[in-house]
């Protein structure tokens, strides 16, 4: 029997009559669900299989354009590798959307028919792997919710080609397949003229129920939580409080919400354009309708108004400034705080004194060392950053395509690319064709262009006019009047001669422009700045009634800066990289909601690349985010500081200058306390190095508990261990910690031996360190290392994966693990290669470089490979036979009791030192096999290859990952 379908047997045991049984995840049933806590959705298991399959068939009841967005990137690599499809959907209810199906009609590999008679209701997917045929059959039609956010159940099951499933199947799709209408062009417009009917009489039976409904407005989640935390600020008597939010999440209305509960009897609100005043002054009326409410801006300025919303430009002058007396407003908001460090923002605030100031933002974060949280007493109210609002539902969703920048001539697109490339005519007809492909959600453009800089902007708005658009360009030279009638241009209707396609700018759209109906925002520029990013993005995130979702298309050049992107879609600035390349590799499951996240392959290559080369230990970016976060919570941060307020990975101040309080001793002038001896900062670089750095807890634990007590017994180690993390530790692993502790592992002459001693079962501090702990500065920083482990090292800690010591899928150095599997010394790297077995014949760990460097020596280049995602092709060492010492203990592990814990990365320059944990394997006895490989002179050297079968599969994006070369 075929080896496939062999695996197929042992998988629908495991799943059907015995879930302990043995057997290959991939053919496994399994329940597909949308699930927002463990980051689930069908749609990734569809794009999986989309991207593996060698002919698929599709029959769903409902197509909408979003959903045929969600898989746009995965069909047109279907295309690109000529793979056929066919595509059966219905019209039932009317539905399914024509602008769907004029997306799909663009691919000549798949074959498009509609039912338009049985009320077909069907949703059904089947992917051909060879002799498999993996069937996924549910409630989920092809809709981005459907994908990713309702509540959905599918079964996929597997089953052989030959098998009556697969027939039966595969026949009842071709019946109705054959029974449906070919779908072109002309039967697309004809349904939407029925379409559109059907949706117009839709609306205005919408509109005659509204006419009769009171609207009523209520906070809504989020902004309750905000509402109350302002509460409680004033309750402290706090006068000031600051609001961090995402562009689009309802800022103005928040403050109307806070304002209708304050009842001030005298309120004045503070931007920076005419147009957001009285957009502003708007939100208010229809919140509070009787307030006397006024503008205080250009020709308008009613000082007698209650609520007076009021433009900067205009208030900050003397002789408007003066109309007021310093108390007359009992609140005050300010919105676009990030503006307030300017001279005419610190003159009103300097001047006015109300009883409370509110001020918003959506980037608080300055990198020009302004610290806009001071101004308002480090009070955060509250926060709502990008992925929350998503969420939440606060925005638009939206569907983000990373596409590899067109070379010309032979020329990538760089950061310093001559202008000439930039609007070359080959790169304008790439735009163009890019921007049709992926489109809009109703087939109607309003587009956001921005670009690098304002010539290319002008030159590329007269270019795509020549070809029949309708743009403009924008600059800072242009009249804010000018500006708003060309926004109002782009959200005119269809049939309007005034109507705009695209508005190409370079940065005057980032923030304070509400252009709710824009539909597809393109990115031409590097991105140098994670918040100019979000703010961009923003302008299209909006909701409004008649957007489904927005279309985001970023051209990615070979940028230095391309790191930049999954921080900004993602909200990581940890800046470190395995977490960028796990975010980078989830993409759309992370992302929350119904929003998608699609890069191709040349693309992403070139953000893992970026990853690689940027050094994230540049110490004036260190610095610069230290001060960020010192400004925000108005004190000398600590360690945990870091972690808690999701800054940078404070793991690497550690790594750049050896302990955090070597960085703020000589960084900081406000930290004072520098009475450390020489003895006791080199004890807290070891401890935050080699002890305290969250890959191993016991350690950790033991030597809080040391430090609370001073002295305890084995049995009370224990106890907390079990109480803390609900597993036993043995005597052996007590030993390890006791030894470690003095740094008898990393092998430090200078203190070994000088934290701890143990006599029997007691273990107790020696009183060379008791005398260390009385300086409270040492002290206290090495407490901030312990409780940095402690949160870190729970963060990643699940009893599900947590297999005796190592987290799947952590990272690990060759040190990490040694001291994990309990060594007594570090072992040379040298020695240890690709693994080494521990005198005891106990453990075995295996360290598999995944792609081999060219510059390592012909007789290390093993083929190590994966023949799927739970066995793993492995070579022992060069100079090896059956008979070979390490090969009979790794041959006859049972025998010895031998452990194999399996570490991988991808390549040297990538991953750096450290591996993931694949978790354990063992070793199939009938693979092994001896061969011979050349060694550096071309000489024929023994060596023996085998199989790993892995006691968990690989999860499916690290499997990718790890495999892409």
């Amino acid at each position: 029997m075929n080896s496939s379908l062999e695996e197929l047997q042992k998988s629908l045991k495991t799943g059907f009559i015995n879930e302990y049984e043995t057997s290959l995840a991939q053919y496994r049933p399994q329940l597909l669900v949308n699930d927002r806590t463990t980051k689930k959705k069908v749609l990734s298991k569809l794009t999986q299989e989309l991207r593996n399959c060698k002919e698929f068939w599709i029959s769903t009841a409902f197509a909408t354009t979003s959903g045929v967005a969600c898989i746009m990137n995965s069909l047109l690599e279907l295309k690109e590798r000529k793979i056929k499809g066919k595509i059966l959907v219905s019209q039932y209810l009317n539905f399914t959307h024509p602008e769907a199906l004029k997306r799909l009609l663009i691919f000549d590999n798949i074959e498009l028919r509609i039912a338009t008679e049985g009320n077909l209701h069907s949703k059904g997917y089947f992917f051909n792997h060879g002799n498999i045929l993996d069937v996924i059959i549910g409630s989920s039609n092809l809709t981005a919710n459907a994908l990713s956010t309702n509540k959905e159940w599918n079964l996929k099951v597997s089953a052989g080609t030959e098998s009556e499933l697969a027939k039966l199947s595969l026949k009842e799709f071709h019946s109705e397949f054959d029974h449906a209408i070919p779908v072109d062009s002309s039967w697309i417009n004809e349904y939407n003229k029925i379409y559109t009917k059907q949706r117009y009489y839709s609306l205005d039976r919408l509109k005659e129920i509204e006419t009769i409904q009171i609207k009523e407005f209520k906070p809504n989640l989020i902004q309750a939580e905000a509402l109350q935390k302002l509460r409680a600020l004033r309750a402290e008597g706090k006068t000031k409080a600051l609001i961090v939010s995402a562009t689009g999440t309802g800022k103005t209305f928040l403050s109307a919400f806070d304002v209708q509960e304050y009842e001030p009897k005298k309120f004045m609100f503070i931007v920076h354009r005419t147009n957001i005043a009285k957009k502003a002054m708007e939100t208010f009326k229809s919140l509070m309708p009787k307030i006397n409410s006024d503008l205080y801006s250009g020709g308008n300025k009613n000082k007698d108004a209650d609520f007076i919303f009021a433009t900067i430009q205009t208030i900050s002058k003397d002789e408007h400034l003066k109309q007021f007396s310093t108390d007359h407003f009992d609140y005050i908001v300010i919105d676009e705080t990030h503006h307030a460090e300017a001279v005419s923002y610190q003159k009103v605030m300097d001047y006015f004194k109300p009883k409370f100031l509110l001020g918003m933002t959506a980037t608080p974060e300055r990198t020009d060392g302004i610290n806009i949280f001071s101004l308002f007493d480090h009070n955060i109210a509250y926060e709502i950053r990008l992925q929350q609002a998503l969420e939440q539902e606060m925005l638009a969703p939206f569907h983000y395509y990373g596409v590899s920048d067109l070379e010309i001539n032979g020329e990538r697109v760089e950061d310093k690319t001559n202008f000439n490339l930039l609007i070359a005519e080959e790169r304008v007809n790439r735009l163009i064709e890019t921007s049709k492909l992926y489109g809009t959600d109703n087939g109607v453009v309003r587009g956001l262009i921005f670009c690098s800089r304002i010539d290319e902007a002008k030159e590329l708005s007269k270019k795509f006019n020549d070809r029949g658009f309708k743009t403009v360009a924008l600059t800072g030279e242009d009249s804010e009047s000018f500006r708003h009638q060309c926004i109002k241009n782009l959200e005119e209707e269809v049939n309007s001669q005034n109507k705009l396609d695209y508005i190409f700018s370079v940065d005057i759209f980032n923030e304070g422009i509400d252009i709710p109906k824009v539909n597809q925002i393109i990115m031409l520029r590097p991105t140098q700045s994670a918040i100019v990013f979000v703010q961009q993005l923003g302008r299209g995130l909006r909701k409004t009634e008649s957007k489904e979702y927005l279309t985001v298309i970023d051209f990615i050049g070979n940028y230095a800066n391309n790191y930049m992107i999954p921080i900004a879609l993602f909200g990581d600035v940890s800046y470190n990289k395995d977490n960028l390349r796990k975010l980078l590799l989830s993409g759309s499951e992370i992302i929350p909601g119904s929003s998608t996240i699609n890069f191709d392959k040349i693309s992403k290559d070139r953000i893992y690349d970026a990853i690689s080369e940027k050094n994230f230990s540049l110490h004036k970016d260190l610095l610069n985010d230290y001060q960020i976060l010192k400004f925000k919570i108005g004190k000398i941060p600590n360690l945990c500081d870091f972690w808690e307020q999701g800054s940078r990975d404070p793991y690497s101040y550690i790594t750049r200058y050896g302990c955090f309080y070597n960085f703020l001793s000589t960084y900081d002038n406000d930290f004072k306390d520098t009475t450390l001896s020489e003895r006791q900062i080199k004890l807290l670089e070891l401890f935050s190095k080699e002890i305290n750095n969250s890959k191993r807890i016991e350690e950790t634990i033991l030597l809080e508990l040391l430090l609370e007590h001073g002295s305890l017994s084995y049995g009370q180690f224990r106890e907390k261990m079990k109480a803390a993390y609900g597993y036993e530790i043995n005597e052996h692993i007590i030993k390890s910690c006791i030894s470690n502790l003095n740094f008898n592992f990393v092998g430090d002459k200078e203190y070994k031996n000088a934290i701890l001693s143990s006599i029997g079962n007691n273990i107790q501090l020696i009183q060379i360190f008791i005398d260390d702990l009385e300086n409270s500065i040492f002290k206290l920083h090495l407490l901030d290392t312990i409780s940095l482990a402690k949160k870190v090292y729970g963060f990643y800690y699940k009893s599900e994966s947590f297999i005796d010591g190592f987290t799947l899928y952590r990272k690990y150095s060759r040190k990490d693990v040694h001291r994990i599997l309990n060594w007594e010394s570090n072992p040379n790297p040298q020695n240890v290669g690709g693994y080494v077995i521990s005198k005891d014949k106990s453990n075995c760990p295996v360290f598999v470089t995944y792609h081999k460097g060219e510059d390592i020596p012909d007789a290390t280049k093993y083929e190590d490979i994966f023949l799927d995602n739970q066995r793993l092709q492995w070579m022992s060492k060069n100079k090896r036979t059956r008979n070979s010492p390490d090969v009979t203990v790794i041959e006859n592990f049972k025998t010895h009791k031998l452990r194999i814990p399996l570490f991988i990365k991808k390549k040297d320059d990538i991953d750096g030192r450290e591996f993931y944990f694949m978790g354990d394997c063992e070793p199939i006895e009938e693979s092994f096999e001896e061969l011979t490989i050349a060694d550096d002179d071309g000489k024929q050297v023994p060596i023996v290859r085998l199989v790993f079968h892995l006691s968990h599969p690989v999860e499916d994006k690290l499997y990718e990952y790890l495999m892409a070369k």
